[in-house]
């Protein structure tokens, strides 16, 4: 089942981030923390640029900067940053794919990202801005980024849709980051954000099944 397998996929890459936070912040994320700390703006600015290449070339793992953003910078400066890159470089892959068309598309990102992108185009996004929001909150978003560009969706159709997924989605993920940065036990009041956010992510996951699978039955339709 394919929903069931984004669920277990996305439960075990947020365990090991947990573990591997929790037992780095043990045995050496302090010296991480400050040295990021010391480099001042010039952190959040790279992480703002490499989760930009993420979007723009999608073929590379975008949702391990969310979580880097929140236990390195923090929940406020982590998720003002990945919503800062997210609307910047989904608006620059939209415009990319609306102005030059496929073929310029093509050559960016690969074959492979193409087929998927293709997939995406043909559901008629246009249409339906409910499932285009929807869509935009999975992981997917870089690749629909391109594939609501390519089918000539408006601006001021995708805009407000891509806000909303990205103040919801974005918001997830950074709080695992910057909650399990903390370590699950150095206080009682950590729990429960982290418990929550979890629980979130376990609903996106279900969302993402969800929504792809009312997207392939748009193509079938």
């Amino acid at each position: 089942m394919p929903s069931f397998q984004k669920i277990l996929k996305i439960s075990a890459i947020v365990a090991v981030f947990i573990i591997a936070v929790v037992v780095l912040q043990r045995y050496g994320i302090g010296p991480l923390k400050d040295a990021v700390e010391q480099m001042g703006f010039w952190a959040p600015l790279g992480l703002f640029v490499l989760r930009g290449i993420s979007i723009i070339l999608p073929a590379l793992p975008s949702s391990i900067y969310s979580l880097l953003a929140g236990s390195l910078l923090g929940f406020q400066t982590g998720y003002l940053t990945i919503i800062l890159a997210d609307l910047v470089f989904c608006s620059a892959a939209f415009f990319i794919a609306r102005i030059w068309g496929r073929e310029p598309v093509s050559r960016l990102v690969g074959g492979k990202a193409m087929e998927r992108i293709d997939g995406f185009s043909k559901n008629q996004l246009e249409g339906n801005f409910f499932l285009m929001t929807g869509l935009l909150m999975t992981g997917l978003f870089d690749f629909l980024s391109y594939a609501i560009g390519i089918s000539r969706t408006k601006w001021r159709v995708f805009a407000p849709a891509l806000l909303i997924s990205v103040l919801i989605s974005d918001s997830i993920l950074v709080t695992v980051g910057a909650e399990a940065a903390k370590g699950v036990d150095a206080s009682k009041g950590s729990a429960l954000p982290l418990g929550l956010a979890l629980l979130a992510m376990f609903a996106l996951a279900v969302i993402t099944g969800l929504m792809k699978k009312r997207s392939a039955e748009a193509r079938a339709n």
